[in-house]
């Protein structure tokens, strides 16, 4: 349970940065873009971060069989969600101009590093 309230802290300071950074890029760069269309995103990839590692922390409490089940779990599951995402974004949103396709990745890019280094981070220390 540290572990991921540690890990919850450094995504919540990483939320953070990506709001500060899209408002510096808003305001002082020119380029303009609605607020929404980085909010959405981010706080959709935080929810998934978020849920993702949720499942891959319970399986870490788990015996060797299931903890490796629920590692490839969150990896799936963060993989279909993410595809999720990116439909209704593009396709039921239409959110199809070049600065919410260019956003949505840039979004894309860190909170996926960040679970990835987070899980393996943590494997490091624990033996499947």
């Amino acid at each position: 349970m540290k572990d991921f309230r540690k890990w919850f802290l450094w995504l919540l300071l990483l939320d953070a940065v990506v709001f500060i950074a899209g408002y510096a890029v808003r305001y002082l760069s020119g380029i303009s873009f609605p607020f929404g269309e980085l909010a959405v995103p981010a706080l959709s990839f935080t929810f998934i971060s978020v849920v993702v590692m949720v499942v891959f922390f319970m399986g870490l409490k788990k015996d060797q069989a299931a903890r490796t089940m629920h590692i490839l779990v969150a990896i799936s599951l963060k993989l279909l969600l993410e595809l999720v995402l990116a439909l209704v974004w593009f396709f039921i949103a239409k959110k199809t101009s070049h600065t919410a396709l260019f956003l949505f990745f840039v979004l894309y890019l860190p909170f996926t590093v960040f679970t990835t280094f987070s899980m393996f981070n943590t494997l490091k220390t624990k033996s499947l």
